[in-house]
């Protein structure tokens, strides 16, 4: 890949991400300043990860059958912005949902997308794919750790006006991959019912699913903790860049720890350590110096965890033609069904009992998480012929 080839694919994970960035720290701060409660801040989130579900498998069959998909991807993209800036014109009632809907479908099909036509692009120097990929998280950290600053000065109704910017950016940029080839064709793969009942399988995606529950109040509430225990939109942003800083750093790491640990420890120790990080923000969210450690733990939390999971994948299912279904039943059960499940989780202990209730619900299902990962380890070690799972 050339280096103009190499900025094509960097700009658009920039601007992806960068809208990211400014939607998942800070769309709760603007729904709850517009006056609507905890249960709207979690709907808000939930019709987000509805539209993971939905939208990836809808758009691809769409983008399968065609022979311009560069053309689909500026399509998703200029609707994606289209559907936002609505939220300029409704910040209440029925119609923030709708909004809401339709941003989330159109934005979470296009990313599945270009992850494909960025992976053909690469060919058979797929490793260079986390040089790409590191643009986005680039784009995430820059907005995430300026925009709480930005907020506190300009107000909450530019939450908006600051966010079109990096969708603007996102439809220039695919229309830099407007002529783009078509994808090869996939080999046929496993039908999905018989991947779900290979052994082990079922437990991993349980596991998978009850730690994205956990991370339902962070998602929805972090930001909203941090400011109801006194902390400014300087420190909220500082705090989120922790995060991703960490999360950055483990990703050129984790491939050494799960080589050195195996992935099964490894998820172990992730789970745990998330378990003790959703405990501290629910008890010392007043403490800067507490949260900054909780948020180094996103190293683990996400990022270990991450790699640790795509092992295990690897080990459950080494043909490559089964691959893109497993990590659609993967993505389902932890970005679509847990983090749909989760936000309302987190929606209902908020409102009932603030943060520390929120957080705490999400340290017990991490706890839960940690006891079936362990089940499953304790499962997979029995040589006797028990019921796959």
């Amino acid at each position: 890949m050339s280096t103009a080839e190499f900025r094509r694919y960097a700009l658009f994970y920039l601007g992806y991400f960068g809208m990211l960035g400014a939607y998942t720290p800070y769309i709760g701060r603007w729904v709850s300043a517009n006056g609507h409660g905890g249960y709207a801040v979690g709907a808000m989130l939930a019709l987000w990860y509805g539209g993971r579900i939905l939208a990836p498998p809808t758009w691809a069959r769409q983008v399968a059958r065609s022979r311009a998909p560069g053309h689909w991807l500026v399509a998703g993209c200029l609707l994606a912005l289209a559907t936002f800036a609505g939220f300029a014109r409704f910040d209440g009632g029925v119609m923030l949902f709708v909004v809401m809907g339709a941003f989330a479908l159109f934005f979470n099909a296009v990313m599945p997308q270009f992850e494909a036509m960025t992976l053909n692009a690469l060919g058979t120097r797929n490793h260079d794919y986390g040089k790409i990929r590191m643009w986005g998280s680039v784009g995430f950290l820059i907005v995430a750790a300026s925009y709480g600053w930005l907020l506190d000065r300009l107000g909450n109704d530019a939450f908006v006006w600051l966010s079109l910017p990096w969708l603007v950016l996102t439809v220039a940029a695919a229309w830099l991959h407007r002529g783009d080839p078509p994808s090869p064709a996939p080999l046929e793969g496993t039908p999905r019912e018989r991947l779900w009942r290979r052994p082990g399988t079922r437990r991993l995606l349980g596991t998978v699913l009850l730690v994205q529950l956990g991370f339902g109040p962070f998602y929805v509430f972090y930001t909203l903790q941090l400011q109801a225990h006194g902390h400014d939109g300087f420190t909220v942003g500082l705090l989120w860049a922790i995060g991703v800083v960490c999360e950055i750093l483990m990703f050129w790491q984790a491939p050494r720890l799960v080589q050195r640990f195996g992935a099964h420890r490894l998820i172990a120790a992730c789970i745990f350590a998330t378990a003790l990080r959703w405990v501290l923000v629910a008890w010392f969210a007043d403490s800067f110096a507490w949260m900054a450690l909780a948020q180094t733990g996103h190293s683990l939390s996400f990022a270990a965890f991450h790699a640790g999971c795509m092992r295990r994948m690897a080990e459950l299912f080494p043909a490559r033609h089964d691959m893109a279904s497993a990590q659609g039943m993967l993505s389902g059960f932890s970005g679509g069904i847990g983090g749909v499940l989760g936000a309302g989780m987190a929606a209902l202990a908020w409102q009932h009992g603030g943060g520390t209730a929120a957080f705490m619900a999400g340290s017990v299902c991490s706890v839960a998480a940690l006891a079936l990962h362990l089940a499953a380890q304790r499962y997979a070690r029995d040589p006797r012929p028990a019921e796959t799972a």
